[in-house]
């Protein structure tokens, strides 16, 4: 049996629901959160649903009415499986030359597509922040950007690195995240999706890891690309370490923070000899550096 409640929000408050690890941090059995805008026309209007496994109890009305705004409603599914009623309601996405779509959508022709399931992990494509990184690998590949050495901090979902790996299918890549369930999200979904794993040339290798605090990222270092998509506090704390990790020349794909918090993480990384060579748009902004 499974359980929908949806709350409505704002737009601000979907994104930033959307980009929480541990959106419950006092159960032990996390929903899946579906941000929805269901009226086009009405862009602040927006939908927050989670799915649950079981009924939900009072604390978790409670949490949902701290994420939006207004009652939690709540309604029973049935019998349908809760992974597959939260994957209806996912569109496909699409950024720069990438489809990503979860399995209740086809790939698509002339497109780079990702098959990746809404789960436990962050990272379906869904996210303003991870359309954005997408479409700053592409632009970049397409600028004549090659990278041979890259690093994916705070993997999610696996797609970044995959996305990566794709567009420099000969480089050497790692993705690391701190949540082990994390890892073992990406090692599923690289099976989807014809990634290999491993530690040559057009293998990805995996790795629980906090920040670069890890001997494979300092095996591995310097790198010619690293991608975060994560958030500003920690974009702002792991500069230091980023910057020492990154090869002179390298490129920095820094991105989960808000436009209002933009101009710290700019000078967070400027103060360490980056060049900001992209500062993206919008309210969730993707920042590119140059080592």
């Amino acid at each position: 049996m499974s359980w929908r409640v949806t709350i409505s929000a704002t737009r601000e408050q979907a994104e930033v629901a959307g980009a929480l690890d541990e959106p419950f941090p006092l159960s032990s059995d996390q929903p899946v959160l579906v941000a929805d805008e269901p009226d086009p026309a009405k862009p602040d209007e927006w939908l927050i649903h989670a799915y649950f496994e079981r009924r939900p109890d009072d604390s978790d009305l409670d949490r949902l009415a701290m994420l939006g705004r207004g009652t939690p409603q709540i309604e029973q599914l049935g019998e349908d499986d809760w992974v597959t009623m939260s994957q209806a309601g996912l569109e496909p996405v699409e950024a720069g030359r990438f489809h990503v779509h979860t399995p209740t959508h086809p790939p698509v022709a002339d497109a780079i597509n990702f098959e990746i399931d809404a789960g436990l992990a962050f990272g379906t494509g869904q996210h303003a922040t991870t359309m954005g990184c997408l479409a700053a690998l592409d632009r970049l590949e397409q600028g004549g950007a090659r990278f041979a050495n890259i690093a994916d901090i705070g993997t999610g979902t696996g797609l970044l690195a995959f996305a990566a790996l794709a567009l420099w299918p000969d480089a050497k890549a790692i993705a690391t995240d701190i949540d082990p369930v994390s890892i073992d999200v990406t090692v599923d979904n690289a099976a989807i999706n014809r990634v290999p794993v491993g530690h040559g040339p057009g293998e990805l290798l995996l790795s629980v890891a906090d920040g670069m605090d890890h001997p494979l990222l300092e095996a591995r270092a310097p790198f010619d690309l690293i991608i975060a998509n994560i958030l500003a506090a920690p974009l702002i704390l792991l500069a230091p370490a980023f910057t020492k990790a990154a090869a002179a020349g390298a490129t920095l794909v820094l991105a989960g923070l808000l436009d209002s918090q933009a101009e710290a993480v700019i000078a967070s990384y400027e103060a360490f000899g980056c060049s900001l060579v992209d500062g993206g748009d919008g309210e969730w902004r993707v920042l590119v550096f140059k080592r």
